[in-house]
């Protein structure tokens, strides 16, 4: 239904229950004693700032929402978990050997993630993985630390193996992993030319899957990795160059936010395999890289349902360690150092995404005040008042029914001119009405019909929201990946209502759904009532990984502004600000120059004065002054 029951015993406690905050927030985001959603630091969990109360003086400054708000301290305290737990695991079984962690760039790019993890990262030695030659470029002039490792992925031309081998002649250590079979020649090819030494990785293309959304990454069918026959022969081809000594890793992966760890065991048990298999062949590969798809729990269910994972990092390092040891114990094999290639659990955290509400529209909205009908009644308008008046706990199904095959037949009568515009509408407002004391009555009987079931979501309101779905959440968009999304403030006043949101672009898909729950998906968003005059910020969390590079401009909605925000104890400061993109710069992008805009609004003017239409010299100004104002102001609603 769209109006809850009001409660005024409402708590911060219930309002974490009821949008299960703790479930995903890791420690990170929590509701503050004022009913504000706050970020908090593990190190320093007595302090927080409220994200609203950082929106509200960033608006103060002139800066428009919709925005992101960065917090580059939870990607270093992510650094800090996940090295921490694999040197814990790795003393605790007894380990050879150490950890190593590498960042894909793809996971998102933008300047301060990269430059956080390459400079925090440098105590733990992290390194980066490139997947093309402009990440490759950015990468390369990072200030990582020099034992750190460099790894470049995915299909190669030459100038992408000479670029990574340039990095070889600066010292830094940098592995061309091996996607297919024929990349072996161009590399030993290209690296003969230049008179370097490669130092090269294998992906081997596992049989063992993942689970969850991106499984069919993993597998025979994968897009990437060599066969059995393929890294034998490889092998064999490197030993009869001489070059046996330049193979140091073998890589593996098995897909993008794997939700199940059992699978995850099956898989590194496989590439362990594959490590001791290769080490008996003669070379001193010295990596194991079990790649990415450590999970991030956007639901808080710890399940094995795509938006969630069975297991924590501590329980994911464990897996990785405890297995990779048994499998080379068994083989006698030397451990090798452990590399994992995770993105998303390193970034997803650490951005929000604050939107405004700007209106709310719905069946259950105060009805606009019908004509009355003159004259005698049309018998449908007076069967469903009969209706209206008849719902009640023992009634409701019938009347339910009764009134579904009412607006059927009114659909039918007025298409065949039986029925005034008029009289459909009141017949309208009647149903909406009957559906609403339905959703009543409902909330109080134990089993709700099949047929019932989706009457919440009927009635929920939709709240227009300052932001496109393309470019700040295109995953929601493109595979109805599930983001936390929860009210900025109020949190400590029970939500009155229940809403789907929906974007300013102008397509119908511009619209969010589905809304993460821990024991199903569910339909609606619970959120307060509007008010008048203030303004209501909703923000999605876990944006973090994906969203910045995935996003898009369409209907020519740029970036949107950002803001780097650093906690210092019970205070907090803007370390930098960026701003989204102008309508100018979107525009250009698709091949437009504003000189030659310009010059085309004044040939539409001499025109429209040449056909009679004539503007003052004010009027003139004014359309100028308007159209490069929108050329130059931020693509969203100011």
């Amino acid at each position: 239904m769209a109006q809850a029951a009001l409660d005024t015993h409402f708590s911060i406690t219930d309002a974490e229950e009821l949008y299960s905050i703790p479930a995903w927030a890791s420690g990170y985001f929590r509701v503050g004693a004022r009913g504000d959603m706050e970020v908090t630091l593990r190190s320093a969990p007595e302090h927080g700032a409220s994200i609203a109360e950082i929106v509200g003086a960033l608006r103060e400054r002139g800066h428009q929402v919709p925005m992101i708000v960065r917090f580059p301290q939870i990607i270093e305290d992510r650094l800090d978990r996940i090295n921490g737990a694999f040197a814990a695991s790795m003393e605790e079984a007894g380990y050879g050997a150490h950890y190593q962690g590498v960042y894909p760039v793809k996971v998102n790019q933008r300047r301060m993630v990269i430059e956080t993890i390459a400079e925090y990262g440098a105590r733990y030695k992290t390194g980066l993985e490139a997947g093309s030659k402009a990440e490759l470029a950015l990468i390369l002039v990072q200030d990582t630390h020099p034992e750190a490792l460099i790894c470049c992925n995915g299909f190669k031309d030459d100038d992408f193996v000479r670029l990574a081998l340039w990095g070889r002649k600066l010292g830094k250590q940098v592995v061309i992993t091996l996607e297919k079979h024929s990349e072996l020649e161009r590399v030993l090819r290209v690296s003969r030319e230049m008179g370097v030494v490669p130092t090269i990785g294998i992906r081997y293309k596992l049989h063992a899957k993942g689970a969850g959304q991106w499984e069919a990454s993993g597998g025979d069918d994968a897009k990437f990795g060599l066969t059995s026959t393929e890294l034998i022969d490889a092998v064999a081809r490197l030993r009869e160059e001489g070059m046996l000594g330049s193979l140091q890793m073998i890589h593996c992966h098995v897909g993008s936010q794997l939700t199940d760890v059992r699978k995850i065991k099956v898989a590194v048990r496989e590439a362990a395999q594959v490590y001791v298999d290769v080490r008996a062949m003669g070379a001193e590969v010295r990596f194991l890289n079990v790649g990415g798809g450590l999970a991030v729990d956007y639901d808080g269910s710890k399940t094995t349902f795509e938006a969630s994972a069975n297991y924590g990092i501590s329980e994911y390092a464990d897996t990785v360690v405890y297995t990779v040891k048994e499998v080379c114990d068994d083989g006698d094999a030397q451990h090798p150092v452990i590399v994992t290639e995770s993105g998303r659990a390193l970034t997803a955290h650490h951005a929000v995404l604050v939107l405004s509400v700007i209106d709310a529209i719905g069946p259950t909205r105060t009805p606009l005040e019908l004509p009355s009908l003159e004259g005698e009644v049309h018998a449908l308008v007076r069967d469903m008042e009969q209706l209206l008046r008849d719902v009640s706990i023992k009634t409701y199904r019938e009347v339910y029914n009764e009134a579904v095959s009412n607006k059927e037949t009114m659909h039918s009568l007025f298409d065949l001119g039986y029925l005034t515009l008029l009289e459909r509408a009141h017949v309208e407002q009647l149903f909406q009405r009957v559906l609403i004391k339905i959703a009543r009555v409902i909330e109080h009987v134990d089993y709700v019909p099949e047929e019932l079931e989706a009457l919440p979501r009927r009635l929920a309101d939709k709240y227009v929201c300052n932001f496109s779905l393309f470019q700040g959440m295109p995953d929601h968009w493109a595979i109805q990946q599930l983001f936390p999304i929860v009210p900025l403030t109020r949190l400590g006043e029970r939500p009155g209502r229940l809403a789907t949101l929906v974007d300013i672009s102008c397509d119908s898909d511009g619209k969010i759904e589905k809304f993460i729950d821990l024991r199903d998906v569910r339909n609606t968003l619970p959120v307060h009532d509007l008010v008048r005059g203030q303004p209501y910020y909703l923000g999605a969390f876990l944006t973090g990984a994906y969203q910045d590079v995935l996003a898009n401009t369409h209907n020519l909605f740029g970036r949107v502004n950002e803001a780097h925000v650093r906690l210092d104890g019970s205070s907090w400061r803007v370390e930098l600000l960026v701003n989204g993109q102008k309508a100018r710069r979107v525009i250009q992008n698709m091949g437009y120059e504003f000189e030659t805009l310009h010059g085309w609004l004044q040939e539409e003017i001499r025109e429209s004065e040449a056909a009679g239409i004539v503007l003052s010299a004010d009027e003139k100004r004014e359309l100028a002054e308007l159209y490069d104002a929108e050329l130059v102001g931020y693509t969203y609603l100011e």
